[in-house]
């Protein structure tokens, strides 16, 4: 499991990745494609054609991590394919790699501070 630090963004690539690119060819997308820092600290996630091949790419302070998890049936849930990314919490990637439907969670509200009277 990816621990998320609060503060850390997850960016979801929503077109499909070429899967034999490596650390080198994210980053090039991250950069030009999505219009991001690859170095930045944030989470950022790709999808294959089939749906069945994620990959994470993060940066960590001392060098970039790649994650891979290829699914033997069924797909991940993506949404559809249009240009750009979309912003995930941390619950809805953990939802995502695990490839549960993380499209009908809804993050509670937070919980309201007690005033001081």
């Amino acid at each position: 499991m990816i621990t998320v630090t609060p503060g850390t963004k997850v960016y979801l690539c929503c077109r499909p990745t070429d899967m034999r690119r490596g650390f080198d060819g994210l980053a090039a997308d991250i950069a030009a494609v999505l219009r991001q820092d690859p170095y930045s600290g944030h989470l950022f996630l790709f999808r294959s054609r089939k749906a069945d091949y994620l990959k994470i790419l993060h940066y960590d302070g001392t060098g970039l991590c790649l994650f891979a998890k290829r699914l033997e049936k069924g797909k991940f849930v993506w949404p559809p394919i249009v240009d750009g990314t979309m912003v995930l919490t941390p619950a809805q990637m953990a939802l995502l790699v695990e490839a549960m439907d993380w499209r009908r969670t809804v993050a509670p509200e937070p919980p309201r501070r007690p005033a001081v009277i």
